[in-house]
């Protein structure tokens, strides 16, 4: 007689995709719309601090069945790559749980990511995890603006054995690297741009399914089932993978070798509305492919502004409000639940900060600070 009681393995669902695509776009909306699964959550940003996880609690997802890790100060392909599998395991003990979901830095290669899976199972033999798919977010917009013209390029090329360590070596690494494209911000296209868009990536990726969507709405049930990821098949999928191989990664892992490198800004001051939004405007270093954070104004003093930059692409966004805009009465009742708030208080702006990560190539950080701090307000 079978134990009916015998433990079911969990899967592992990878989320990966370029820097500003809609990852956590994306994981909110899976969160929001899968059917009552106890699911854990890891999430690995690049910065210093874990804007992404951020702005998962903001959005509050937390309110779900959901446990949330946060895995920081690398990539969980190669820096972080122990703690990130330790994690997994210790999520495998936990009977609540019956799915893993990861999201990955924007700048993990994938395959790397896969290694440590393979690697796991076969010191783990009696494992409670697998990886069922990995899922490359794409941003439509940005593919078509930035990169669509140099993966033309790089497809059409005879000779394919030329190594160019840049940005994007890395898309290319992640479309090349999964079971599924979500292809994102699609109605910013026409339909022609689209097709070319598409066009492009199947060339790339031949057999990974694409789905395209808008502002990360996808059916949970694409997402999150019970398959099995197919390494060897996905490791032969790409027309090009002989052409783009290289040589096996070193210890520095992708942010040296794809030039990628972040700082983060912080400033207890207010910035002024004018001066930051002429920054952006008219002013913003190309250098930076990628940032994000949380900053606040001089004339306005109660909410929170979240600052987002993807290539081309930038806005200001008022998302919440400070704690030191609320009530005493409320303030209190915050410093009792959550005690770390008050010891970060700053005793004459409390808890509003401009807290900014940046990520890009070739910067100038002591210049780019300098545009800032002159955007403080007197």
């Amino acid at each position: 007689m079978m134990n009916g009681s015998k433990k079911r393995k969990k899967p592992v669902t990878l989320i990966t995709g370029y820097l500003g695509s809609g990852k956590t776009t994306v994981m909110n909306e899976l969160l929001r719309k899968q059917s009552g699964k106890k699911i854990a959550l890891i999430v690995n940003d690049m910065g210093s601090i874990n804007l992404d996880a951020d702005l998962l609690k903001k959005g509050n997802v937390a309110q779900i069945d959901t446990k949330m890790i946060e895995l920081q100060n690398g990539c969980i392909c190669c820096t972080l790559r122990d703690e990130f599998m330790e994690q997994i395991e210790q999520f495998s003990r936990e009977e609540e749980i019956e799915a893993v979901l990861v999201e990955a830095s924007g700048i993990s290669n994938p395959a790397s990511i896969a290694d440590c899976f393979l690697m796991y199972e076969e010191r783990h033999k009696k494992s409670a995890v697998y990886l069922n798919s990995i899922i490359t977010v794409v941003d439509a917009d940005r593919i078509y603006a930035e990169f669509l013209a140099e993966l033309e390029e790089l497809h059409n090329r005879e000779n394919g054995n030329e190594e160019d360590p840049d940005i994007i070596n890395l898309v290319m690494d992640q479309i090349e690297f999964c079971d599924l494209i979500l292809l994102n911000k699609c109605d910013l296209l026409k339909e022609e741009q689209l097709r070319r868009v598409k066009a492009v990536l199947r060339q790339i990726q031949p057999e990974a399914d694409i789905l395209e969507t808008v502002y990360g709405k996808v059916e949970a049930d694409l997402i999150l089932n019970e398959k099995r990821f197919d390494y060897e098949k996905v490791s032969n999928s790409s027309a090009i993978q002989k052409a783009l191989a290289r040589e096996a990664k070193t210890e520095e892992g992708e942010q040296a070798e794809y030039g990628v490198s972040s700082f983060v800004y912080e400033e207890r001051k207010p910035f002024h509305y004018e001066a930051f939004m002429k920054f952006i405007e008219q002013e913003y270093p190309e250098s930076l492919i990628r940032a994000k954070g949380y900053i606040w104004f001089a004339d306005d003093d109660i909410h929170v502004q979240l600052f987002e930059q993807a290539g081309r692409n930038a806005s200001v966004t008022e998302v919440s409000n400070w704690i030191a805009a609320f009530g005493e009465e409320e303030k209190e009742e915050v410093f009792a639940e959550y005690p770390e708030v008050s010891e970060e208080w700053d005793d004459t702006y409390g808890d509003r900060l401009n807290q900014i990560v940046f990520i890009g190539r070739g910067y100038e950080e002591a210049a780019i600070r300098r545009q800032l701090n002159a955007c403080l307000a007197e």
